[in-house]
């Protein structure tokens, strides 16, 4: 078909894999014998696409749209004649990636991929290729004793690759957070890259909330679904194992959002501790500078210096000028007080 993006496919027999990549118009006729379990995968189909695929297999057209939708919340929806699937994955990039500088990391990416589930198969929708469906398969591979069990272990399988990158984002953001505390009481680090660091994190973690919480939801609706269909009980344990990783991962997101807060605050508290323990050093140097000054001015001296009424007197006095208020300029920039 001249619509078709990319599209990739699996084929079943008794949970042994029997054909790859088959024609994109066996669907209907694969998804509708007995026995037989398939997968297809879509990457950036088009809205042609989408709508010969629903009226070829009764897809609810408000499935469809959410299929194409950029701001869908992720859920599980069941209808008629098949369930509906919408989740996020999610990455952060290595140091330097996508114009980051040295030391700092690219942004939160998130990708979408929606899942329309059969009792005989399950096809896979994805706006772009940010997602590896590579890892999927290769989990299909590594339990390949669980396909004779059904789509459910399909959907398992999916389910689980992006969760467990849920996880693996969350860790890169708690070590992250680790450096960011340590980098909180080094007196050296005096520039902007701790507030810059915090925000950062503050603003991944806000996006991640809003991926990671509604997968309970998520898994909660495909148990029950599983439940009404009276699906094979050989993958509840999986699943059970699945939901509680989803747990994990929420309650983790949960207690990075409240340390985050707590570095903000920590590193606001510690801005005013060392602005006032310059004040203090400033204040007693310029006390001490005060008495000789205070007192040659209360007598008049006016004592002759070296070069008193000579001409290179003054500019020898002037270079002295020059030379102490250069190096303390130099000084106080080191230490950001300028």
């Amino acid at each position: 078909m001249d619509d078709v993006g990319a599209v990739r496919s699996r084929m079943w027999r008794a949970g042994s894999l029997v054909e790859e990549d088959f024609q994109f118009e066996q669907i209907s006729d694969y998804l509708g014998q007995d026995g037989c379990l398939i997968w297809v995968d879509l990457c950036a189909p088009s809205q042609g696409l989408l709508d010969k695929l629903a009226a070829e297999l009764s897809l609810d057209p408000q499935a469809v749209e959410d299929a194409l939708g950029h701001a869908e919340r992720a859920k599980a929806t069941r209808y008629a004649s098949h369930t509906f699937l919408t989740a996020y994955a999610t990455n952060l990039g290595p140091n330097g990636d996508d114009g980051s500088g040295p030391g700092e990391r690219s942004p939160l990416k998130v990708a979408r991929i929606s899942a329309f589930v059969f009792p005989h198969g399950m096809i896979t929708v994805r706006q772009g290729p940010d997602f590896d469906m590579d890892a999927v398969v290769a989990r299909w591979d590594d339990n390949v004793d669980l396909i004779k069990y059904g789509v459910g272990a399909l959907v398992h399988g999916l389910l689980d690759v992006i969760v467990d990158g849920h996880f693996e984002t969350v860790q890169a953001l708690d070590d992250e957070m680790e450096g960011l505390e340590d980098a909180l009481f080094d007196d050296r680090t005096l520039d902007g890259r701790v507030q810059r660091r915090t925000y950062g994190i503050r603003k991944d973690l806000v996006q991640l909330r809003r991926v990671i919480l509604p997968m309970r939801e998520v898994v909660n609706g495909v148990l029950r679904h599983r439940k009404d269909a009276d699906a094979p009980r050989e993958l509840d344990s999986w699943y059970d194992d699945l939901y509680d990783h989803v747990l994990r991962a929420s309650e983790w997101t949960e207690s990075l959002r409240d340390m985050v807060t707590t570095i903000f605050e920590t590193n606001l508290s510690l801005q005013d501790t060392r602005l006032n323990t310059v004040m203090k050093k400033l204040t007693a140097w310029a006390a001490i500078i005060a008495v000789p000054t205070a007192v040659t001015g209360y007598f008049g001296q006016n004592i002759p210096y070296p070069g008193f009424g000579k001409e290179w007197g003054f500019v020898l006095s002037a270079v002295v000028i020059v030379a102490i208020a250069g190096l303390l300029y130099g000084s106080f920039k080191r230490r950001d007080w300028l």
